[in-house]
């Protein structure tokens, strides 16, 4: 009995220094970074964004996969189950936390998987047609309020984080508005332009160019605070307190992948954040760092999953 407790401590021990020793020696090949969405959208830009960020300070290519479905939830799985050993990465948006409420997903978002950092908010802006008799938030709530459904907003789907922006806007302040959703921000933004929508909550690089072009009319940021990019644009909170609806990305690996990889990882994200021409693009996409340890960014992302759950339940909200 105690022979074989004797050698089960000395294998244990023995252990320790090869699991150092492959901590050490990762990355070993290249990491594969799983997007869970198509080509050329803003997920991934941000994983092509800090990837030869990655690779240069590890020595290996990280090499984006785009693994689009399902709202995203085809890539994520796919890195639930992959071998935990650092080799398989996810950059994920804020469709993570929808999903979670829209969804029966056969993984849990929160404790099948491990969160390694937040990378990444960004904001929409709150874009009327000039035909709106609206110029800020406080005249777009009167104005719905004195004529219900009046107002049609667009969103780029059911279920995504820009039509849940437009939902908690409406169940915070009581406006009855026409939902008409669009199979991305490529056709609605031309329904806005045209006026057959009245109202959008689209990122910077989406409505940027037509509200510069003087086409559309900006009424807010939907971030807690004004954002440093747009500091003449006030927020939607400081006429509707409490709210925020932003975009964001964030990065997680595999269950059980070591918390010495989980920590160079995270670190290796916050030297990418300060990059300058990491940060220039990031501006130019209406985005700021985010980055924290992993356990703040668990506790962001159950909050955001436990806020857009009571969203789409209040709203009703179901995906075909």
């Amino acid at each position: 009995m105690r022979a074989s407790v004797a050698a089960a401590l000395l294998a244990s021990g023995a252990a320790l220094p090869v699991a150092h020793a492959q901590t050490d020696r990762w990355p070993e090949r290249p990491v594969r970074v799983v997007v869970p969405f198509a080509p050329g959208g803003a997920t991934d830009i941000v994983a092509r964004l800090i990837g030869p960020r990655m690779s240069e300070e590890f020595g290996q290519a990280f090499v984006v996969d785009n693994r689009a479905g399902a709202g995203g939830s085809i890539g994520v799985e796919i890195v639930v189950r992959a071998n935990p050993d650092g080799h398989t990465i996810l950059v994920g948006a804020s469709s993570y936390s929808s999903n979670a409420a829209l969804y029966k997903l056969s993984f849990d978002p929160l404790k099948d998987i491990a969160p390694v950092t937040l990378i990444t908010r960004g904001i929409f802006i709150m874009t009327v047609h000039p035909s709106v008799k609206a110029t800020n938030i406080k005249e777009l709530i009167a104005l719905a309020r004195a004529k219900p459904n009046s107002i049609s907003f667009g969103s780029s789907g059911v279920g995504g984080v820009p039509h849940l922006a437009t939902e908690l806007f409406k169940q915070m302040t009581g406006v009855q508005m026409l939902h008409v959703p669009f199979k991305g921000d490529g056709p609605a933004v031309p329904a806005l332009l045209a006026g057959e929508i009245q109202l959008y909550a689209g990122g910077p690089i989406v409505v940027g160019p037509h509200i510069a072009a003087g086409k559309l009319r900006p009424l807010a940021v939907t971030s807690a605070q004004r954002s440093p990019a747009l500091p003449d644009l006030p927020a939607v909170s400081e006429t509707v307190p409490g709210y925020e609806g932003l975009t964001w990305f964030g990065l997680w690996v595999p269950k059980g992948t070591s918390k010495a990889i989980v920590s160079r990882l995270n670190q290796a994200v916050g030297r990418a954040l300060k990059h300058p021409q990491v940060l220039t693009r990031l501006k130019e996409n209406g985005m700021e760092p985010g980055y924290g340890t992993p356990e703040e960014f668990q506790t962001f992302v159950a909050g955001e999953i436990a806020k857009w759950t009571k969203v789409v339940k209040a709203g009703n909200i179901r995906v075909e």
